[in-house]
């Protein structure tokens, strides 16, 4: 019996020790704009928008902005009610009014974990 019961648990250890993936991130084309309550420029190429549910979510711009990460402001111009991985942002350059500087195109938008919550002072847990 021990005889092929080894054998058995021998080729059992690979898929026990593989442990399962994470989920991918979920991704949209598109966010509502009334549902967009602020924006954060990470980078040239990265801008995180918090949605009025506390939600934040990634877009990876497919080429680096110039300038957008020096700068940390955009425009966007849309003709509905959304802002999609197809539209252009628009940097804005700060300390010239009037001048716009680059035009990229955005990326799709890919949801981020939530940030853990701080416990309370005095919380038992």
């Amino acid at each position: 019996m021990r005889a092929l019961i080894l054998p058995l648990l021998l080729l059992a250890a690979p898929a026990l020790s593989q442990t399962s993936e994470p989920a991918p991130p979920e991704t949209r084309n598109c966010l509502q704009l009334m549902q967009i309550r602020s924006n954060n420029v990470v980078d040239g190429q990265t801008i995180d928008f918090q949605l009025r549910d506390g939600s934040v979510w990634r877009n990876r711009l497919p080429r680096s902005c110039p300038t957008l990460g020096f700068n940390q402001a955009f425009s966007y111009s849309t003709s509905i009610p959304q802002l999609c991985n197809v539209d252009i942002i628009r940097v804005i350059v700060q300390g010239n009014p009037g001048i716009i500087g680059a035009s990229c195109g955005l990326g799709k938008f890919e949801r981020l974990p939530p940030k853990p919550r701080k416990a309370k002072a005095g919380a038992k847990g």
